[in-house]
């Protein structure tokens, strides 16, 4: 796709392995993804952001190709230090990690916006992606339990997802900001797509849905959205989505992704798996392989994506803004 950028809205690993194959199919700078910071916390005085980082360093080739978070490489002796004094280790810090902990929060402490710390941080890391928070202000994920009102990341990852969800939640939502470069990147005539990476809709896209500006410019682009589906064959590529979706009393399958961001896509990318499903789809739907694991395999997930957008940009009667 030429001529003009790319907005990707991005949570954390699945989302992260397409967001690096958009930015294998476009030109360089091409690429600006949006992404979820619902997820954000503090954690032994530092400011951890989850999807930020995952996506930072998927683009940087940093990233652990075993867990998908973290850098790749990794040593721990911060961690056995900490555990060895008694402290709380539950939350795996490595120590190049740690670096950019400590100084992302000595530099929020000074003042400086959370989107121009990470813009500095991708520069120096070699990241011509613009990566854009989605706010910075602060939102927190809160999840309602049969074990009680849950933050996220004790959700996540200290109980590993394992207590039943009766409800999400997005504190600071509703008075938060959207970033301004996401809004000004969604709402561009020069942007040819916006893409809803395959990340978990209820945990991550949902924190972004849930900003009013940032929904309103999703609803209001000039340029054609693309979902692409999590859900392949009834089963989550990644993460908990279908557990939740189950116990949200809701179908585990990608007619529920799309119903979900009914009113807000142009078209919808489901896996060719579930190729049958499409006329259940009130949205033009293109079944591909969705299933993304090599380089090569998220580059030409990332051209379809593409290619899908310009052929409904195109699209007869179809009028852009």
């Amino acid at each position: 796709m030429s001529g003009g950028g790319v907005v990707a809205l991005c949570g954390g690993i699945g989302g992260a392995k397409l967001a690096l194959g958009l930015s294998l199919a476009l030109p360089e700078t091409a690429l600006s993804v949006v992404v979820n910071t619902g997820d954000d916390f503090e954690h032994l005085g530092l400011k951890i952001c989850p999807d930020l980082d995952t996506v930072l360093y998927t683009l940087a080739s940093l990233s652990n190709p075993d867990t998908g978070w973290g850098r790749r490489d990794e040593t721990w002796t911060f961690m056995a230090a900490l555990e060895s004094l008694g402290g709380e280790t539950w939350f795996q810090l490595g120590d190049g990690d740690l670096a950019l902990h400590v100084e992302r929060t000595r530099r929020l402490g000074l003042g400086e916006p959370l989107s121009a710390i990470m813009a500095e941080v991708a520069k120096r890391l070699g990241v011509a992606t613009r990566i854009l928070p989605m706010s910075n202000d602060p939102v927190q994920t809160v999840v309602e339990t049969d074990q009680g009102t849950l933050a996220f990341q004790d959700y996540f990852v200290a109980r590993k997802c394992a207590p039943k969800v009766q409800a999400i939640g997005f504190q600071g939502a509703a008075t938060a900001a959207a970033q301004t470069d996401a809004l000004k990147a969604l709402a561009s005539p020069e942007t040819e797509a916006i893409v809803i990476c395959p990340s978990n809709p209820y945990l991550s896209v949902d924190p972004m849905l849930a900003l009013p500006g940032l929904r309103a410019a999703l609803a209001a682009a000039p340029a054609p959205v693309i979902a692409v589906t999590p859900i392949i064959g009834g089963v989550a590529v990644k993460g908990p989505a279908a557990k939740i979706m189950t116990e949200l009393g809701l179908e585990v399958s990608p007619v529920t992704v799309a119903q979900h961001y009914h009113g807000l896509i142009d078209g919808f990318i489901l896996d060719a798996k579930d190729k049958a499903l499409a006329n259940q789809i009130n949205t033009p739907t293109l079944a591909v392989n969705t299933f993304i694991s090599t380089q090569a395999e998220k580059r030409l997930l990332a051209e379809t994506v593409l290619s899908f957008a310009r052929s409904l940009r195109n699209a007869p009667g179809r009028v852009a803004s």
